[in-house]
């Protein structure tokens, strides 16, 4: 048996932490602190695992890094995720498409397609100028 990686906790960190796990804004973040919880009771990683549904390195990973960054550790870095294939500064190229296509959509889409090389759906199209109705309605 391998050793046991517990946190000690103090009462203002298990308060922190059960908060977080109360009025967390997200699913990941809850389940974080739970996980934390349920180590500083003593229990292995892969106990804690099968009870909050996650491999042992993951839950070794959050314990890690909580020891590391606090609870400000647990929460979700920026720059996760899927990058936009429309960027900023596709901006004005779509502007000019639009602007000479005014009432053919998909028309303003091929043309912009074929100037920049990128391959967008026409709902990420529609998206797109919809933000940018916002940022002008703003």
């Amino acid at each position: 048996m391998g050793r046991v990686n517990t946190p000690s906790l103090t009462p203002v960190q298990r308060r922190e932490l059960e908060s977080g796990i109360r009025d967390g804004k997200s699913h990941c973040f809850r389940m974080r602190c739970q996980c934390i919880l349920l180590k500083s009771e003593g229990r292995t990683s892969k106990d804690v695992g099968k009870i909050m549904g996650m491999c042992n390195i993951s839950v070794d990973t959050w314990v890690k890094r909580y020891k590391a960054e606090g609870i400000s550790g647990l929460s979700t870095k920026p720059g996760r995720g899927r990058k936009s294939i429309i960027e900023d500064r596709d901006k004005d190229a779509i502007f000019s498409a639009i602007k000479a296509n005014r009432q053919r959509l998909q028309t303003a889409k091929a043309e912009w397609e074929q100037q920049s090389g990128k391959k967008v759906c026409s709902n990420t199209f529609k998206r797109f100028l919809k933000s940018l109705a916002d940022d002008i309605n703003e």
